[in-house]
């Protein structure tokens, strides 16, 4: 969330804007700019992260500006376009791509369009652009006669199956890609829109770059949106759900293969190589806070998501332990000051993204769990493919235990001390501390 990142540029920003670092709430600004997120580039770079997706950028009254008011112009409290321009460049210069939310299923009040329908009714040329069920608009009742997102009567719903509305929302993607050569689109509560819009958007978007990665926002099963005609990806909160169940003792390991297995057999194999997985959101409690505090079982989660399939996603400050329940909480502004960061923690992260990058199995072999059993929460899985097999052992219990396994191959090593590990006698037993865990793995032949 650009808001609460950096504040790079305090001439920009809003008033009034609260101390950096004071409590968050439904409706405080911190200053945060895009500025601040150039400056502090080399951060995410030296993390090893290779893609930025962020919060809405464009024009809006909030502070998240998920109601937005002009599409095609950056907020003034982030900067310009010319900045987004800029910041663009200097990520693709270290190798980060970068993607946008889109949000298309609806806009804020103060978008010209509905404020001309709020003046002149039925009369408006644009009266037809959303969801009206009685003029004039107003809230009757405690309800708005239009439709809006959830609730909340300063959003009004788009009216995408409209001709015009799929017309200036399908060029506003395709804007942002020419402009400032955009490498995503992240779309905000993409359940709620029709699907010929987004095959349209597909298209629009892949023409001009094939290579765009599309992620909806959809919480639940989401086959129907990803059947090669619309999304590349979705959110994958499921996938949270079950991890997060899973290592705050909520199942055993059999029950765990289960749900992850299902989880395998929605999507097709190539949706699954690219799925966007994450453990937290801007809409969730953080990583640290869902874990009860407990850093080892945050550890776990973590080395499960990187050796995992798909595309392992970050919530800003993760890496250096914020904390925080649901929204507001869970918005902190960044920590930058060392001392006040976990950097053991973040010395884990770099760790893992760079044996994640380091490994092609890690991203594209198989997985395969290969331990997992009814009463026992403790866990060994694979990735293997023609060059490289993993094995990933985890202890996700409060006492030390020993893990056997079978193996026949003796040329093994711990992928994070280099030591070498062989078994006894055809079993390969680990001591691994509570809620610890190993990865090893060695070359095939």
């Amino acid at each position: 969330m650009p808001e609460r990142f950096a504040n790079g540029n305090p001439s920009n920003d809003p008033n009034p804007v609260e101390n950096w670092g004071n409590p968050p709430k439904f409706d405080n600004y911190f200053g945060g700019d895009l500025q601040g997120v150039l400056e502090h580039l080399n951060h995410l770079a030296d993390l090893g992260i290779n893609a930025i997706y962020f919060t809405p950028l464009f024009t809006s009254p909030s502070y998240h500006k998920y109601d937005t008011t002009d599409y095609r112009q950056v907020d003034p409290h982030f900067g310009d376009n010319d900045l987004l321009r800029k910041v663009t460049e200097a990520c693709h210069e270290r190798g980060i791509r970068v993607v946008l939310d889109a949000v298309f299923n609806h806009c804020g009040e103060q978008f010209p369009p509905f404020q001309d329908v709020l003046k002149h009714g039925q009369d408006s040329k644009y009266a037809d652009w959303f969801h009206i069920n009685e003029f004039p608009l107003k809230i009757k009742d405690g309800v708005p006669t239009y439709d809006t997102f959830g609730f909340y009567g300063n959003m009004p719903k788009f009216n995408t199956a409209n001709p015009e509305v799929k017309e200036y929302l399908l060029g506003v993607a395709e804007y942002w890609i020419r402009e400032i050569k955009l490498d995503g689109w992240r779309l905000d509560v993409a359940n709620e829109i029709d699907h010929h819009f987004w095959r349209d958007f597909r298209n629009v978007v892949k023409k001009v770059s094939p290579e765009a990665y599309i992620i909806g926002e959809v919480w639940s099963d989401s086959l129907n949106w990803l059947l090669g005609d619309q999304f590349d990806s979705v959110m994958n909160y499921p996938f949270a759900d079950k991890v997060l169940e899973f290592f705050c003792g909520g199942m055993d390991g059999y029950n765990f293969s289960n749900e992850m297995g299902s989880l395998i057999m929605r999507y097709p194999q190539q949706t699954n190589e690219v799925i966007f997985n994450m453990l937290c959101t801007h809409d969730t409690p953080r990583l640290l806070t869902r874990v009860g505090g407990d850093k080892r079982k945050l550890k776990l989660c973590v080395v499960f998501l990187f050796t995992y399939i798909g595309t392992p996603c970050i919530f800003y400050g993760d890496e250096i332990g914020l904390t925080g329940n649901a929204d507001p909480d869970c918005r902190k502004c960044m920590e930058w000051d060392s001392n006040k960061q976990d950097r053991e923690l973040l010395d884990f992260y770099k760790m893992m993204i760079a044996l994640r990058k380091e490994h092609t199995v890690l991203r594209q072999g198989r997985f395969r769990f290969l331990q997992a059993n009814r009463g026992n929460p403790c866990i060994i899985y694979e990735r293997m493919d023609q060059k490289m097999h993993f094995m990933v052992w985890m202890n996700n219990t409060d006492k030390a235990c020993v893990l056997s396994h079978p193996i026949q191959t003796s040329d093994w090593q711990d992928a994070l001390s280099g030591v070498r590990v062989a078994p006894e006698s055809g079993l390969m037993n680990l001591n691994l501390d509570p809620y610890g865990f190993r990865i090893l793995y060695r070359h095939i032949i």
